[in-house]
């Protein structure tokens, strides 16, 4: 048994899963990892570091690869639009903002255009400008996202997509998540959590020790790490994160982080420098509770695909033939 669908054939991968592009965790190696183990890897390009997009890239090498941008990274930023489409990279995801500014320049080349969607009418966005496969982002993925869960929001865009393959994102980590989306309707996954404690992970070795030790229970959604790194992001979005002693100090005192913000902003740079996951961010979903080990991201994978395979199976098995005449 092998698991094909659409979005095999778009992307000419062997199994359909993709690597969310996590901002300074899905480096080069995670993605060529990826990749060569028959998916597809995404760069996090994240808000745009020119020297560090093009050293992920050259890590890389020849492996097929995508890249992933916050959109209105682009917008301020549009060299980096130049810059990744002369590496033709296999695919562009675009998240969060206007991404119809980019269409023609996208649509110059080969590559193919993903665009990450959390409302239905962001989803009829994307169908009515034809790009070629949608992100369904459930509420309980890592990072940054809107309001609505995986399960209904999911078959919900398919409905809508007119062909278009979704691509389902938030809390799959393993291949149950890959059948239940592939039952939704789906063509395939994307996935971050279940990759961020990979070998290949950009991810600092604590990053990945919290996260493994951690649970979806821990996680939370708040805009706190965003203040503290000072990133404006629009209310419509907030971060899924782990809790930490940041988080318990000041995610149900905004105004107060308001008031004692460059103190703590210093804080918090320091944290991150220093690698201390109680005050810096440690940014995954609901999924953790389902990476326990780190690995190599093809064993992962791979083990994805054959636990997937193994469900559907099951699934097929307890559907019992019609016996009426």
């Amino acid at each position: 048994m092998s698991i094909r669908t659409s979005l095999c054939d778009l992307f000419d991968i062997e199994h359909p899963v993709l690597l969310a592009p996590m901002a300074g965790v899905s480096g080069g190696a995670l993605a060529a990892a990826v990749s060569q183990a028959g998916g597809l890897g995404l760069i996090g390009g994240g808000y745009g570091d020119v020297d560090w997009l093009a050293r992920e890239f050259d890590v890389a090498g020849d492996t097929r690869i995508g890249v992933g941008f916050i959109t209105w990274s682009l917008a301020r930023q549009p060299y980096l639009l130049d810059l990744t489409l002369e590496r033709s990279p296999a695919a562009l995801m675009l998240s969060f903002g206007d991404f119809q500014p980019f269409l023609p320049r996208i649509r110059e080349g080969k590559t193919k255009l993903i665009v990450q969607v959390q409302t239905l009418d962001q989803a009829r966005e994307a169908v009515g400008a034809g790009v070629d496969a949608i992100v369904a982002q459930g509420a309980e993925a890592g990072g940054h996202g809107g309001a609505r869960a995986t399960l209904p929001f999911v078959p919900a865009v398919v409905d809508i997509a007119k062909g278009i393959p979704v691509i389902a994102a938030g809390g799959i980590a393993d291949g149950r998540g890959l059948a239940a989306a592939l039952a939704l309707g789906a063509s395939g996954v994307l996935c971050g959590t279940g990759f961020f404690a990979s070998n290949e992970s950009l991810a600092s070795d604590n990053a990945k020790q919290a996260a493994l030790c951690g649970s979806g229970d821990n996680t939370e959604r708040s805009s706190v790490f965003d203040m503290a790194r000072g990133l404006d992001w629009p209310d419509d979005w907030n971060l899924r994160t782990m809790r930490n002693a940041f988080t318990h100090q000041w995610s149900e005192d905004i105004e107060g982080l308001r008031q004692n913000l460059a103190e703590e902003q210093v804080r918090f740079e320091a944290a991150w420098a220093a690698d201390d996951t109680d005050i810096a961010a440690v940014i995954v979903g609901e999924a953790a509770d389902l990476i326990r080990v780190i690995e190599p991201a093809q064993v992962t994978l791979h083990g994805m695909i054959s636990q997937a395979e193994d469900r559907l199976r099951h699934i097929s098995r307890i559907i019992e033939p019609n016996s009426r005449g």
